[in-house]
């Protein structure tokens, strides 16, 4: 007897509503978990932004060009590889703008949204490569996250399964999208058997990723773009074999689903990418006007009450400095900048901020007057004392 000759001992539920209504306004589940996504990626990116020694905060400014980018990149990437949908035979083609209903395909949300972070890191000053492996752990984090969307709304299942454990997968109403169909009696309508809940293989597999990500970032200390590179080989390992185990509609190359062949090419770019690239980490010393500190005592009588009175705004870093990881750890230590002559990094094809430093240090220069809350409290960790570390 095997393991697949066994009948399903644990039936996993689905549910039969992925839509609730709030007065007029729909509350989509799949929504719901695209956002929590985001916000645990943006959590898990701010962190490792500010272990490299990028001002708190910058994050949002990130999130606020890469979120929208790979939304539309993905969406892209669904209309481009499925426009049958929308421009075949009986297709409506202004049916492409209508996301809410479903359609997002990852990997152009992955090029979307590193083209939103490359146009953020630039105005930020941030090198890309930065910018690319702080994300590394945080975007798998929240593509398991939003596979649970994907069991709200019944889809991405595989085949049938007699193996100890299946999924219940309900028969959607096309007319009430978001509800399942329901007899008589007025019960949920499920679909014969049992299928394989390829939404938990790839969740539980991205939380794996996670992991290696993780582990290995820390022993190796990637730098460079590789610690994006180690997710990206990572998550399309796995998305290969879930994919192969898919049984719902999709263009197929040579009898073999396009998300294959597409996962099959992104595996070997990142590939050859990782083994490629190598270099030290980047770490960063934001650049800029002196922030304001507190007093380093407690001790009442060397408080200065005017200053509390009308505190001084700070300006948000005006660009970052790369240093090497010695360098970073002894202004971290003392709060003393390394002279611009002291920098000992090979070059990375990065350029220069020296030039950018002594400009920035001048004495005629003033803080810059920013309106938004958001960089004010970034411009916290801007001053001569050194930001405090994450762990």
């Amino acid at each position: 007897m095997t393991l697949a000759s066994l009948s399903p001992q644990a039936a996993l539920p689905s549910p039969s509503t992925a839509v609730w209504q709030l007065g007029p306004v729909p509350i989509r589940a799949y929504a719901l978990c695209i956002i929590a996504g985001i916000v645990l990626a943006c959590w898990v990116t701010e962190r490792r932004l500010r272990q490299r020694g990028v001002a708190p905060g910058a994050v949002l400014d990130i999130a606020v060009w890469a979120v929208p980018a790979g939304i539309i990149g993905a969406r892209i990437y669904h209309v481009v590889t499925s426009p049958e949908k929308y421009f075949g035979a009986g297709g409506d083609p202004m049916k492409a703008f209508a996301i809410w209903e479903g359609g997002l395909g990852i990997w152009g949300a992955v090029a979307g949204g590193a083209l939103g972070a490359w146009i953020a890191a630039r105005q930020l000053g941030i090198p890309f490569g930065v910018v690319a492996d702080a994300l590394a752990p945080g975007l798998p984090l929240a593509q398991a996250v939003g596979r649970i969307g994907n069991w709200f709304n019944n889809e991405l299942f595989g085949g049938r399964t007699t193996l100890p454990w299946g999924l219940e997968i309900h028969r959607m109403d096309p007319d009430n999208p978001g509800h399942a169909l329901r007899d008589d009696a007025g019960q949920p309508i499920l679909e014969p058997g049992l299928y394989q809940p390829t939404f938990l293989y790839e969740a539980l597999w991205n939380l794996g990723v996670v992991a290696l990500v993780l582990i290995l970032d820390r022993r190796l200390k990637l730098g460079r773009g590789r610690a994006f590179a180690l997710y990206v080989m990572g998550y399309t390992v796995g998305r290969f074999w879930i994919e192969l185990m898919r049984t719902d509609e999709a263009n197929q190359i040579f009898g073999v689903r396009l998300n294959v062949w597409t996962a099959a090419l992104v595996f070997l770019g990142a590939l050859i990418y990782f083994v490629r690239v190598r270099g030290p980490r980047d770490y960063l010393i934001p650049l800029g006007p002196a922030a304001t500190t507190p007093p380093p005592t407690s001790d009442l009588s060397q408080v200065d009450l005017s200053e509390r009175e009308t505190p001084t705004r700070v300006a948000a870093p005006e660009g970052y400095r790369v240093v090497s990881e010695e360098q970073y750890a002894a202004w971290q230590d003392t709060g003393v900048v390394p002279p611009a002559d002291d920098d000992s990094r090979p070059d990375d094809g990065q350029p220069s901020d020296d030039t950018a430093a002594a400009d920035l240090t001048s004495s005629d220069d003033e803080p810059v007057d920013e309106p938004s809350a958001a960089r004010t409290d970034r411009a916290d960790a801007t001053g001569a004392r050194p930001a405090d570390r994450d762990s």
